[in-house]
């Protein structure tokens, strides 16, 4: 995993030679959870390996996940999840990168801002709003916050059979502790 760090930052740019240590923020433990209703089984899985970056200089912000980092409380729906509708062999992240609005780091007081960016799952990238919390709290930046995503806009091929028990749209709840990076 410390390997991929380096990686991360010249893939996503959000580093560069011009900013302050003190201006970036990280979080190797990000917390994303996914929650699907359907008629037969409701699906709940849970990723604690999130990485995610903040440059407040330019308040831009970057987030990768590995999908086969999600937990599920049975093993044949983890083995569904990444073989036939997420296919984590040929997809194994999603990212987010985008731009924190107006939002104002020396601001100590709780806020709520809204993130624009792209989101990209199976390959498929996508522009998204998403409304996020934001607190400071002990020297941390906490976002969190949640938002829907639907199955079509990524491509994921659900069998006829199983349509009817497989929601359409995603609900997608975060929780980032962002601290001070340290080099």
């Amino acid at each position: 995993m410390n390997k991929l760090i380096p990686l991360f930052y010249l893939i996503t740019g959000i580093i560069n030679t011009n900013v302050d240590v003190s201006d970036r923020y990280i979080t190797r433990q990000g917390q994303v959870t996914f929650f699907s209703y359907t008629n037969v089984e409701n699906i709940e899985a849970k990723n604690n390996q999130v990485l995610s970056v903040i440059d407040f200089s330019k308040n831009e912000i970057a987030i990768s996940m590995l999908m086969k980092a999600f937990v599920f409380k049975k093993a044949l729906m983890r083995e569904h999840f990444n073989e036939s509708y997420i296919e984590s062999d040929l997809y194994p992240k999603a990212t987010l990168e985008g731009i924190i609005l107006d939002f104002d780091p020396a601001n100590r007081e709780d806020q709520t801002k809204i993130v624009k960016g792209k989101i990209t799952i199976r390959g498929i990238t996508k522009e998204v709003e998403i409304k996020t919390k934001i607190t400071f709290q002990e020297q941390k930046y906490i976002f969190s916050g949640d938002f829907e995503l639907t199955v079509k806009d990524f491509e994921i091929k659900i069998p006829s059979v199983l349509a009817p028990n497989i929601a359409k749209n995603i609900s997608v709840q975060f929780k980032f502790e962002y601290e001070p990076y340290e080099l």
